[in-house]
């Protein structure tokens, strides 16, 4: 049976939930949760989108977030693969941390926007963790009463709540004395809002579906040509060959660690992906970037030579 087309397009609102497997624990340890969230802020980064609200529970997590182009799985699937390594190498073990699919909601900001993020901070409430939703550090409600939160896009989300931070509080506080669930007026198991947004959303769908999805063959062109620039370049200041490159399998192969890097940071190709163009198996490129990833906080000749790299294929 074929997988249910999932609706992607530009300036989308999405809600995103994923559990973890079996309902287990995704965040063990405190540092968890911080690694998670820099995953979200890279993949804001590389993919640009704007994050409104979230909320990461023990066994799964809610992110509200608006895509600027038709790449919300890509989006998801980077910032869970990413984390899924980290968490098994850190954590000592292996196989999926995620349960299936992750489930994504399209919704009309203009009807819903309050009402879901009062529902994501509101989730520790519901679950028993805590009685106001300002003792829950894991969760962007702090920010919404103004604390330090270098995640959300602050000026959009004072633009969609309209209102201020003692209104914001009070109509949280209303929904903890009447819970309203606003997943349960979901339509079809992807859409949120009023009957015409849905009419124009399945539309969206139909023409995604008919077109071949366009958009993502578009973004495809893109990523091979952002790699081949990058490839060019890693060639030309290692003073080797795409053939060598992928022959090569004595450690430390920073110069094949390096290109996986970039690939991964630069364009929208998966480990797979980057793994064929690389000659690496899905599984050695992540822990290959995360390796260069780590090193590039301590080791300075590292740094200089990526920087230059980078400053070559971006300028």
């Amino acid at each position: 049976m074929a997988r249910p087309y999932r609706l992607q397009g530009e300036n989308y609102l999405y809600h995103i939930i994923s559990r973890g497997d079996d309902r287990k624990k995704i965040y063990t340890i405190s540092s968890d949760y911080d690694r998670f969230m820099d995953y979200v802020m890279k993949a804001k980064t590389r993919y640009q989108f704007s994050l409104y609200a979230y909320c990461l529970m023990a066994n799964h997590f809610h992110l509200l977030l608006e895509t600027m182009l038709p790449n919300i799985s890509r989006i998801i699937h980077y910032i869970k693969g990413s984390y899924t390594t980290y968490y098994n190498i850190r954590h000592r073990r292996t196989g999926h941390l995620f349960q299936g699919r992750f489930k994504s909601i399209v919704v009309d900001k203009d009807t819903y926007f309050l009402e879901l993020t009062r529902y994501i901070h509101l989730n520790p409430v519901y679950a028993g963790i805590v009685h106001d939703p300002v003792a829950y550090s894991r969760s962007s409600y702090r920010a919404y009463m103004g604390k330090k939160d270098e995640y959300i896009d602050r000026d959009k989300v004072k633009k969609y709540l309209g209102m201020t931070r003692a209104e914001y509080h009070g109509f949280v506080l209303d929904g903890m004395k009447k819970p309203k669930d606003p997943l349960k007026e979901v339509y079809a198991g992807f859409l949120l809002g009023s009957v015409g947004f849905i009419k124009d959303k399945l539309q969206d769908l139909e023409i995604q579906i008919t077109s071949d999805d366009v958009a993502h063959k578009k973004a495809l062109r893109n990523n091979a040509q952002i790699a081949e620039d990058i490839i060019t370049v890693v060639k030309r200041y290692y003073g080797t060959t795409m053939k060598e490159i992928r022959r090569n399998t004595e450690r430390p192969m920073r110069g094949k660690h390096v290109l996986a890097y970039l690939l991964r940071t630069y364009t929208g190709l998966s480990n797979r992906e980057i793994g064929a163009y690389v000659a690496m198996r899905h599984s050695a490129v992540s822990k290959a970037c995360m390796a260069i990833e780590r090193l590039l906080k301590t080791d300075r000749k590292l740094k200089r030579t990526v920087d230059s790299i980078i400053s070559k294929f971006e300028g």
